[in-house]
């Protein structure tokens, strides 16, 4: 099964696709990751991610369209592929199509986590998240432990993103509405589209995707 995560930033995309990776073996495909894999690989599309990230240009879309088919061609998720930060646009969403009919492979659902943008900023600039193995806090519903150390693997570097303060998650969400959100239409037209409630607390939101892949 091939998925897409689609939600405003902060909306949790990163926990659910951790729990679909771990409870149906997919693999996660998050252009971020992918971009800096590549660029330390060596490997021909390695060299031109370095390059074009070296003189801070934007990495093209037909380069991470040839990311994706690099990890497409390992075949190695017998769960299937979650897609985490790609698509972002109208055009992206095509070239990934056209993509997965030229691999002979579907997509068979587009997840879209709805969130209320004020409940958002609330849950995120309240967030924080253990550096090494993503689990996540909250201020208000799961405070950093006492001793400092992650409940999940006893790690003290428990951080804060510069950027979960009001003001750049406003920016970020408006960014998000001006460029990503058209995919909601798009997906809904093809019939692909499930909605969820992204607010929800983790164990539900889960519950909710798992129905809605069924």
């Amino acid at each position: 099964m091939n998925i897409i995560l689609l939600g405003p930033p902060g909306a949790g995309k990163g926990t659910q696709a951790r729990r679909l990776v771990d409870e149906r073996n997919m693999v996660q495909l998050s252009t971020g990751d992918m971009l800096r894999a590549a660029r330390t690989s060596g490997t021909e599309m390695g060299k031109i991610v370095a390059d074009v990230m070296d003189r801070g240009d934007l990495v093209t879309d037909e380069i991470v369209i040839g990311l994706i088919r690099e990890e497409l061609e390992k075949d190695q998720a017998s769960g299937g592929y979650i897609f985490d930060g790609f698509p972002r646009t109208l055009a992206q969403a095509d070239a990934l199509g056209r993509l997965l009919i030229d691999m002979g492979e579907n997509l068979d659902a587009v997840v879209e986590m709805q969130v209320d943008d004020e409940a958002l900023v609330a849950r995120i600039t309240a967030r924080a998240t253990c550096a090494s193995c993503g689990e996540v806090y909250n201020d208000n519903t799961k405070p950093i432990p006492a001793d400092g150390k992650c409940s999940n693997c006893g790690s003290t570097e428990i951080t804060r993103r510069a950027d979960d303060n009001e003001e750049s998650l406003r920016t970020r969400l408006l960014a998000y509405y001006k460029q990503t959100s058209p995919l909601i239409g798009y997906y809904y037209a093809k019939g692909d589209l499930k909605s969820v409630d992204g607010l929800a607390s983790m164990d539900e939101v889960s519950a909710s995707i798992a129905k809605a892949l069924e």
